[in-house]
C-alpha cells in the first residue's frame, strides 16, 4: 500500500494494484484486510510505527530534552529523505483519506514531545502551541517531498529543529539548537 500510494496516490491505488504489488493473491489479501481502506489504515500505523521508532532511537540517551528533540528531528528527516514515501502517506493521502488519520500522527509527536521536557523536570513553557508548530513542519517535509525533493529534506533540520522546540523552550534554546543542528557555534541563552 505504501508503495503504490506513494505511486498513485491512495485514490488512484486499485486491489488489484495491491495484489499485484504484494505478490498476493486476492483470496489472501481479504484473509488480511477487509476492504483497500483497512489496508490504508494498516499502512498509516506502519509509518507511524517507523518513524516513532527511529525517533525514539535517536533520542535516547540525550542529557536535554532539546538535545533529544535535536537529534530525533535529524533522524527523522533523514529517515524520510531515505523513505519519501512515509511522508507522501502521512503528509499528503491521510488528508484526502481522512483528515482525523493526521490526528493520530500528531497524537504520537506532540505528546511525546510535551513528554521529554516534564520527564526532564522541565515543565513546558507553552510559548507558542505545539500543534501548530507541528502543521509547519509537516507543511514543509510535505511540500519538498510531493515536489520530488526529498533529498532536500536534511537541509530542513534547522528550521524543523527551531519549530519543535520553540514551543517548549522558547525563542533562545530553539535558535541555539537549530544552530547546532546547522553546524554552526550555539551561542548560550541568556538566563
Amino acid at each position: 500500500m505504501i508503495a503504490c500510494c506513494a505511486e498513485k496516490t491512495y485514490a488512484g491505488t486499485t486491489i488489484a494494484d495491491l495484489v499485484s504489488r504484494g505478490s498476493v493473491s486476492r483470496t489472501t489479501f481479504y484473509k488480511l484486510f477487509t476492504d483497500r481502506r483497512d489496508c490504508f489504515d494498516a499502512a498509516v500505523d506502519l509509518c507511524i510505527e517507523r518513524i516513532a521508532a527511529t525517533l525514539a532511537a535517536a533520542s535516547a540517551g540525550c542529557d536535554s530534552p532539546a538535545e533529544a528533540t535535536r537529534r530525533a528531528t535529524v533522524a527523522g528527516l533523514e529517515l524520510l529523505a531515505a523513505e519519501p514515501e512515509l511522508a507522501l502517506i502521512l503528509g499528503g493521502d491521510v488528508l484526502s483519506v481522512d483528515p482525523g488519520l493526521v490526528d493520530r500522527y500528531g497524537r504520537m509527536l506532540v505528546p511525546a514531545l510535551q513528554g521529554m521536557w516534564t520527564a526532564a523536570g522541565e515543565p513546558p513553557r507553552k510559548h507558542s502551541s505545539p500543534g501548530i508548530a507541528f502543521g509547519r513542519a509537516q507543511l514543509l517535509v510535505f511540500h519538498e517531498v510531493a515536489a520530488g525533493r526529498a533529498e532536500q529534506l536534511p537541509a530542513l533540520v534547522p528550521d524543523i529543529v527551531y519549530l519543535a522546540i520553540a514551543p517548549f523552550a522558547g525563542h533562545d534554546e530553539a535558535l541555539r539548537q537549530a544552530r547546532l543542528a546547522k553546524g554552526e557555534p550555539a551561542v548560550e541563552a541568556p538566563v
